[in-house]
This record gives structure tokens, C-alpha cells and sequence, in this order.
């Protein structure tokens, strides 16, 4: 014992006698007014959030920090805002945010544009995937909430183009028991039954469990392909104290499905045939070979310890590998010189018929492993009026993927009328070289506050990255080192009224895996951006109001190789500049609103290619070339908006709730300026009702059942959209 301790329990004594007692007339006495005492608890930045608004988030900063005060755009979607849209896959959780586009219908992955990139996929603040067909798609069931950080944010997260991140946020072990038991059935035969299961393991709330399972059978709407699933996501969280938690996680998920698109041409889908428009049924691959099956497993853990009031220790680590069979069949990109006149290496129709073509035969056998650790000092402390908000960071990624493939063609195949069951010649599969990429990034950041009004984020990043491709046979190996610095700055206003005014500016470093045509691997992806705009939540409301207008600048960016279309080069430089407006909320107790408008402007700028395109004014299609500079980005609407509402009222001993919605996305193009693919305005309905420990719902996606196309390209194919779905939903709570 020191010598201190004597005296503080002596002083804690003194503080814990009773005060003498002083004698008063009872004239004198006098009734204090009650005082009613409220303890409002902290919402978590990685918690559930009851209705459709968040006020916190990691994601922007790595710390608990207001949105209002994130000089930056983001969006977070809560559970209960993606649950009551129906949302059957990532790609859904985001459909009614601003700026962002997730219209396209693919099983081999959710793929997103935001301010004419793709933004990067992140789970727990740690990267998800990376490359092209080799882990599994996220199901929504399995997590608590979605956040959109809007234009280039590598100082925190290193891997990350001009598109942002999108970091989602998996359910956590809980401190209070919740049980849910949850069936869906619907449209092309979906079956799903899910659990979600959580609370104490002990008395002393230390330890806490979550269980969640998915189970699905399904088709789709293309003929042969499923859409099975199989989720187990356990979690466990020991927290001896409120200074400590670790929270240990696992997924195993396994997803069977198949060819969703064909890669159809032009004519058929963007432009008429005498056969009229290709059925969005149509199954370009064969029964009995085509199969798109992938399987993951996943370890990791998230700790945090609180050393004192001053520091804060956090980290994060994943350990994912995953595998994909990719068996397939679809219009042929390869070029026949012998045919007259010859076949472009090109999606057409044979040429004459108007309903043949040539079907490229391929198999690709993929794995990645997927290694992450993300080390945080985080340290809140004051120097004279200004109050800090540190964080020191090094994170390490190791990621290697390996793939053998093969590939041939089959002629003759008749998308009008198909005919399955003829012979074909299986492609020889052959080993491609193994890539492995390496990063380690050491950043720092610091949130400074002064007084009630100011605030600002200056943040600072080093990387370094290794990406090598293993010798194989004659080939020999490729090394590539490369280092950036990123930087960002944000500084903000914050009015007594609700206001908050921002400047930031912000850039990126991504590496990109993979080689092109020659084999030499791909340089960098370097973006910067200006962003200014205006948040606004007003006083004794939940609604949160945002405005950003941003200019930004992305090089290196990967594109189709005008030589071939199987194969990427990097073009020179995107200019991309709009404006994004979302409200999110509620109105009143009965009515809720999600809305959001979005112009974006994306343009090559500089180029270091030329365009492969169709002449679709002859008898056949022929190829031109074209400048690529000054052309828009494909499948980059100018114009996108959306609107959400919802009205729910009580209803005999529960709350019924009805809610619809609108999507409209505007033209794009090709990429070149002259293929246009036609706006679009999409409506989605629900129906639910609430009683007890049931709820139950009806969602309807794409009321009307519109044809749609959700971006077509130069190389002259088209993708198709999601028709009608229909889900009925009941959860039992218990």
C-alpha cells in the first residue's frame, strides 16, 4: 500500500460522514419541487438505431463522431430503413440513397456506382473483397446497418477509389435477450427460413452471444438459375468492465446460383430486331454445366481497451478465404476470321440471322485469402481552447488470389427459341499466374474543436504496396512497388440553429490486382476531390437534411481493351463534378421520409486509348475508332432521384404501416456518346403489420414490372434489369 492510501480513504470517509445536523424553526422549512431525472442512453456508432435517422458513425473517421459534425458526405442506413424496403441483397440497402446507382442484376456480385466510381466494399471497417468473382455476396439479414462515405477516403482505409466506401456493419451480441424467428416466401419460388438469436450467457452481462442463420432455396428470373444460401454468422463479446470489450466473430456462408446475364447484344435489347426484344428469361448457358457457387469462411475479432481517460487502444483483424466455381456460356467475344465478313470480337448475332450466335464456353476456378489487421491509438485531451481528438493508425493487408481457367466457343445457339442439350467441347483448364498483394499503411488523423462552433479533421497517410505475379512455366514473375501519401482536411461550422456548413478535401491510392492483355500489371489508381456542402438537422427533430457539391480527379482507371474486350488497360484521366441532396427521417409519428436527388457529370478528360465501337448505320455492325476523351463514363446517369415514404397509424392491438417508393434513373451512355441507354422510373410498394411479437410484411419491388436495361457498353452488349419481385415476411420474437 503507498502512502497516498491511508489518506484518500481517510478523505473518502470524511466525504461519506453525514453533515451535522443544524437546527432550523419549522417556520422556516421549505418544499423543495420535485426534479425528474432522465438517463438518456449514447446511441452506438455500430448499433441499432430504432427508426430510419443514425446520428453516429465510425465510418468516416474510425471514432464515435456525429454525422453533423463528419466534414464529409455519408449516409448510414439502419436495419430497420432496409428491412422495411424489402431489401434482398446489398445492392437493395442502397438503392434510395443519393448519387447512388444499384440498379444492375448480377449473381456474381452487388455492384454499385457512386460519383462515377465504384465504391469499395468494407465489413467492420475492414476490406471485403477485392478482385474480381472469388468470395460471396453479404446478406442483409446478417447485418445491423449500411454506411455510404461519399468520394475518395484512403487516408483512413489505404484501398479505395473516387466511389467511396461502403462499409457495413455486422449484428453484434446484445446486452438485452432478443430472439427472432423469420420465414420469407415469394416470387420465382423463394423459400428462406432465418434466425437471429442474442443476449447474456452469464448474470453479470460479461458475456454475450449472437447467432445469426440464413437458409434460402430459390430461383430467379432467368431459366435454371437458383439463388440458394446458406449463412452461419456466430459472435461472442466478453466485456469484464466498461473499459474493455473484444468482440469475437465467424461467418461460414456457402451461395449456389448461376449465369444471370448473357451478355446479350445490342440489337434485342437497346436497339430493335425483327425477332423483337431478347426474353428476360433467356438462359444464354447450358443446364447441368453452368453453375456460379462460392463459399467463404471468415474468423476475426474487434477489441478496445481504454487505458485511462486520455487513451483508447483498438483492433480490428479478419482472416476470409473463399472459393468460387464459375461454369458458363454467353455470347461470344471472340473474334472468327473466318466467317464473311468477319465476326468483330464483339456480343453480335450472327450475322444475317438476327437470332444465332456464338456462345464463348468458360471456366474459372477461383480463391482469394484475405489477411487484415487494423491497429488504432485513439487520445482525447485539450491544448488551451482546442479540444483533440488523435488517432494514430497501421494497418496490413495480404491478399492473394489464384485462379485456373479456360476457355472455347460453341456457334450456333438460338437465343429466341434456345435448344439445351447439344453437344459442346469442355474447355481445358489451365493455371493462371498467382497474384499477391501487399500494403501496409500508417496514418494519422486529428479532430480539433473549438468552442461550440468550429470544428476541423486533418488527416495524414503513408502506404506502401507490393503486388507481385508468381512465376508459372514460361512466365516469369511480375514485382510492382508502389507508395503514396494521401491527404485530407474538413472544416466546419456548427450554427445553434441546427446548421452546419463544411469545406473538405480528400484523395485516394488503390492499387489494382491483375494484368493486362501483355501481362504487365496495372499502375495505381490515384482521385482527389473538393467537397463543400451543408448539413442540417433542426432542433427537436430527428431529420437529417445534407447538400454536398464536390469537383474531383481519378487516374489509372482500368477499361476495355479496345483490342480485346476480355482483357483492361488504364486509360488517363475522369473528371467527374455534381451535386447530391438527401433528407432522411421523420416527418411526424406517423409518416417517415427517405429522398434524394443526384447530378453527376462524367467525362474522360485525358486519354491514353481510342474506342472500338459499332456502326449500326450498315446492313452489319463494323467496327470504327474513336477519340475516348471528352465521352461520358458509362452507366453514369446525369440525373438520378428517389423517394420513400411510409405512413403507419394503430390499428386494433398492433400498428399497421404502408409505404412506396420511386426510383427514377436518368440516361447514360455507353462510353462513347452514341449508344444512349433510356431513364427509368421504378416504384416499390410494402404492407406490414405489427402485433405482439409478430410482424409481418409485403414488399413489392418494381410494381409495374418495367423492362429495363441497366447500362449497355461500347463493346456492344447490354445488361437486363430485375423484373417484379414479391416477398412476404413473417418474424416471430420471442
Amino acid at each position: 500500500m503507498t502512502k497516498s492510501t491511508p489518506i484518500a480513504w481517510a478523505a473518502l470517509a470524511c466525504l461519506s460522514l453525514p453533515a451535522p445536523a443544524q437546527e432550523a424553526p419549522a417556520a422556516e422549512t421549505e418544499a423543495l419541487p420535485e426534479v425528474t431525472v432522465r438517463a438518456t442512453r449514447r446511441e452506438s456508432p455500430v448499433g441499432p438505431v430504432k427508426g430510419y435517422v443514425a446520428k453516429r458513425s465510425t465510418a468516416a473517421t474510425k471514432t464515435d463522431t456525429l454525422l453533423t459534425e463528419t466534414p464529409q458526405a455519408i449516409t448510414v442506413i439502419t436495419n430497420d430503413a432496409f428491412e422495411e424496403q424489402g431489401a434482398l441483397t446489398a445492392a437493395d440497402i442502397v438503392r434510395y440513397t443519393a448519387g447512388v446507382n444499384s440498379t444492375y442484376f448480377d449473381s456474381r456480385g452487388d455492384s454499385f456506382q457512386s460519383r462515377g466510381g465504384n465504391p469499395a466494399q468494407y465489413l467492420d471497417g475492414l476490406l471485403r473483397n477485392s478482385g474480381s468473382y472469388n468470395t460471396t455476396r453479404p446478406d442483409p439479414y446478417t447485418l445491423e446497418r449500411a454506411e455510404v462515405l461519399r468520394g475518395p477516403s484512403s487516408v483512413l482505409y489505404g484501398q479505395g477509389g473516387i466511389g467511396g466506401v461502403l462499409n457495413m456493419v455486422s449484428k453484434r451480441p446484445q446486452k438485452t435477450a432478443q430472439r427472432e424467428l423469420q420465414l420469407q416466401v415469394g416470387t420465382n419460388d423463394r423459400h428462406q427460413l432465418a434466425t437471429d438469436l442474442t443476449g447474456p450467457l452469464n448474470e453479470a452481462g460479461t458475456w454475450l452471444y449472437r447467432l445469426v442463420a440464413v437458409g434460402r432455396e430459390s430461383g430467379t428470373q432467368v431459366d435454371y438459375v437458383p439463388d440458394d444460401r446458406l449463412v452461419i454468422a456466430p459472435s461472442l463479446t466478453w466485456a469484464p468492465n466498461s473499459d474493455t470489450e473484444i468482440n469475437l466473430q465467424a461467418l461460414y456462408q456457402k451461395d449456389k446460383s448461376g449465369s444471370l446475364i448473357g451478355f446479350f447484344p445490342w440489337k434485342g435489347t437497346l436497339y430493335a430486331n425483327p425477332n423483337g426484344p431478347i426474353p428476360f428469361n433467356t438462359f444464354s448457358s447450358e443446364p447441368g454445366f453452368d453453375k456460379y457457387n462460392t463459399q467463404q469462411s471468415a474468423l476475426g475479432y474487434q477489441a478496445s481497451h481504454r487505458i485511462n481517460p486520455t487513451w483508447t487502444v483498438r483492433q480490428n483483424m479478419r482472416v476470409a478465404d473463399s472459393k468460387v466455381d464459375y461454369y458458363t456460356m454467353y455470347t461470344s467475344f471472340t473474334a472468327v476470321a473466318t466467317e464473311n465478313p468477319p465476326r468483330p470480337g464483339r456480343p453480335v448475332f450472327d450475322f444475317g440471322s438476327n437470332r444465332t450466335v456464338v456462345r464463348d464456353v468458360g471456366i474459372q476456378l477461383n480463391s482469394a485469402r484475405l489477411s487484415q489487421l487494423d491497429t488504432q491509438g485513439e487520445a482525447r485531451f485539450s491544448t488551451g481552447q482546442i479540444d483533440h481528438t488523435l488517432l494514430l493508425g497501421l494497418d496490413t493487408q495480404h491478399i492473394k488470389t489464384e485462379q485456373s481457367t479456360g476457355r472455347t466457343t460453341s456457334p450456333g445457339f438460338d437465343l429466341y427459341a434456345p435448344v439445351y442439350g447439344t453437344a459442346f467441347t469442355v474447355p481445358v483448364v489451365a493455371e493462371v499466374q498467382p497474384n499477391t498483394l501487399r500494403q501496409t499503411g500508417l496514418y494519422v488523423q486529428d479532430q480539433l474543436k473549438l468552442g461550440q462552433h468550429w470544428a476541423a479533421t486533418l488527416g495524414l497517410r503513408h502506404d506502401q504496396a507490393q503486388n507481385v505475379t508468381d512465376e508459372l512455366g514460361n512466365k516469369a514473375a511480375v514485382k510492382i512497388k508502389s507508395h503514396a501519401n494521401t491527404k485530407r482536411a474538413g472544416l466546419l461550422y456548427i450554427t445553434d440553429n441546427g446548421w452546419t456548413p463544411y469545406l473538405s478535401y480528400s484523395e485516394s491510392f488503390q492499387p489494382l490486382t491483375g494484368t493486362d492483355i501483355a501481362g504487365a500489371p496495372f499502375k495505381p489508381q490515384r482521385g482527389s476531390q473538393w467537397e463543400a456542402g451543408v448539413k442540417f438537422q433542426p432542433l427537436e427533430s430527428r431529420m437529417l437534411y445534407t447538400l454536398a457539391v464536390y469537383d474531383l480527379y481519378d487516374e489509372n482507371r482500368k477499361t476495355a481493351d479496345p483490342a480485346d474486350p476480355r482483357f483492361s488497360v488504364q486509360m488517363g484521366k475522369v473528371h467527374v463534378k455534381g451535386l447530391e441532396l438527401e433528407a432522411r427521417g421523420p416527418l411526424n409519428r406517423q409518416w417517415d421520409w427517405i429522398g434524394g436527388y443526384a447530378y453527376t457529370d462524367a467525362v474522360v478528360a485525358e486519354s491514353n486509348t481510342k474506342i472500338a465501337i459499332f456502326d449500326l448505320n450498315g446492313k452489319n455492325p463494323t467496327n470504327l475508332v474513336i477519340e475516348e476523351k471528352g465521352t461520358h463514363l458509362s452507366g453514369t446517369p446525369k440525373h438520378m432521384a428517389s423517394s420513400w415514404l411510409t405512413y403507419g397509424i394503430p390499428f386494433g392491438p398492433g400498428r399497421f404501416k404502408v409505404g412506396a417508393g420511386a426510383r427514377y434513373i436518368g440516361t447514360s451512355t455507353d462510353g462513347t456518346d452514341r449508344n444512349k441507354v433510356p431513364a427509368v422510373t421504378l416504384v416499390d410498394a410494402m404492407l406490414s403489420y405489427d402485433t405482439g411479437d409478430w410482424r409481418m410484411a409485403l414488399n413489392v419491388n418494381n410494381l409495374a414490372d418495367k423492362r429495363y436495361l441497366t447500362t449497355c457498353l461500347a463493346r456492344g452488349d447490354c445488361f437486363l434489369g430485375q423484373r417484379r419481385t414479391a416477398v412476404a415476411t413473417a418474424s416471430y420474437r420471442f
